[in-house]
């Protein structure tokens, strides 16, 4: 029987299984949240909770763990990508 890996919320610091978080992923066009957890390049994990998801974008965690700077513009189109995936669950 194989356990479920188990991820760092960037925004609460805690762990949990993978299942329960969300992948937001770094491409080419900006940073984007990644509901299946299958988008190619560097990745982050926050709860499906909007207290993690303000706390990872509000200090910063989310855009270091991405190792990338995200300008305002950037910011709010990947708030909205996340606003998104949450919904759609």
């Amino acid at each position: 029987m194989a356990r479920e890996p188990v991820r760092t919320c960037v925004g609460c610091r805690s762990r949990a299984p993978k299942s329960e978080l969300l992948r937001v992923a770094r491409a080419p066009d900006g940073a984007r949240a990644d509901p299946a957890a299958s988008a190619p390049g560097r990745g982050a994990y926050v709860h499906r909770d909007a207290g993690c998801v303000e706390a990872s974008l509000a200090r910063g965690a989310l855009a270091r763990a991405l190792r990338t700077g995200l300008e305002q513009e950037e910011l709010a189109r990947l708030r909205g990508s996340i606003e998104e995936a949450l919904h759609r669950r």
